[in-house]
């Protein structure tokens, strides 16, 4: 599903405010208002397309006489050196737009290709890679939109969406039969859509847990040797969710231990933008 254009353009004006609260003081100094220029994207690196309507909506929300094309799309694999849109007319709203365009476009488009690494690296077994909540404030939107340009999944888009009850909560609930009745109380209290996860960080847990009937079981910082352990006892009782330091270099082994699911905060809080650079020339006036 793409972003709303409402979403993307309510997103995109907050960071122009941010970037041009009082208009662009050295575009307007240094460029007459008459000249066009054209422009275009182009990747410094390989790597996935993600956000090109960001990038646009910046364009034309800086100046709506600005024309754009497209030479791919969100989810396309682009080589260095490949365009990924032009942009054509006023000099001034293409310079004015440019940062926060790129700053979007480029950092998207991280998100996709490291996602897409880690989606490669689990190819052949059943497990899904998907977010988490360690995004960056006001894009999550964004970001998220981004795992799935790069073949990944979207966990739970908020705390308001699904109960996730993870080490903290359960440190107040108790322990044995006393978190299984916990538990079972909680589920009882939710609408029959809701669904309802938890994380444990050891085995111990993990017969209190099952006894309560959850949809999803997130075993955080399991070894490999527990993570298979632990799907071989829920034996599809519950989704298994394997969580916790997951890297590029180990998601292929935690994989392999049979997971449904693979969640991994690196893929959007310390991600590195992807390395696309804007290319502008003057047009004859």
């Amino acid at each position: 599903m793409p972003v709303p254009a409402r979403v993307i353009e309510k997103i995109v004006l907050a960071a122009l405010e941010e970037d041009n609260p009082r208009g662009d003081l050295t575009g307007n100094t240094l460029i007459p208002a008459h000249t066009t220029a054209t422009a275009a994207v182009i990747a410094r690196e390989p790597g996935i397309c993600a956000g090109l309507d960001t990038f646009i909506a910046a364009m034309r929300l800086s100046d709506p006489a600005l024309e754009l094309v497209p030479a791919l799309a969100d989810g396309d694999r682009f080589a260095a050196g490949e365009t990924l849109v032009t942009v054509t007319g006023p000099a001034r709203g293409l310079l004015a737009g440019e940062r926060v365009g790129l700053n979007l476009l480029q950092r998207m488009s991280g998100i996709a290709t490291a996602t897409a690494a880690f989606v490669a690296e689990t190819a052949g077994t059943n497990a899904r890679i998907a977010d988490t909540r360690k995004t960056t404030p006001g894009l999550r939107v964004l970001e998220r939109y981004a795992v799935r340009c790069g073949g990944g999944h979207n966990h739970r888009d908020n705390l308001s969406e699904a109960v996730m009850a993870k080490d903290n909560h359960l440190a107040l609930l108790g322990k044995g039969s006393e978190l299984t009745n916990a538990l079972r109380k909680a589920r009882a209290s939710l609408g029959h859509t809701v669904h309802f996860e938890v994380e444990i960080d050891s085995l111990d847990q993990l017969d209190a847990v099952l006894a309560a009937g959850v949809d999803t079981i997130m075993l955080d910082n399991f070894n490999l040797a527990d993570l298979a352990t632990g799907v071989r006892r829920i034996a599809g009782a519950a989704l298994v969710e394997a969580s916790g330091n997951v890297k590029l270099d180990t998601v292929a082994a935690i994989a392999a231990t049979g997971v449904d699911v693979i969640s991994s905060g690196a893929l959007t809080h310390s991600v590195r933008a992807l390395d696309l650079g804007l290319d502008i020339s003057m047009e004859a006036n």
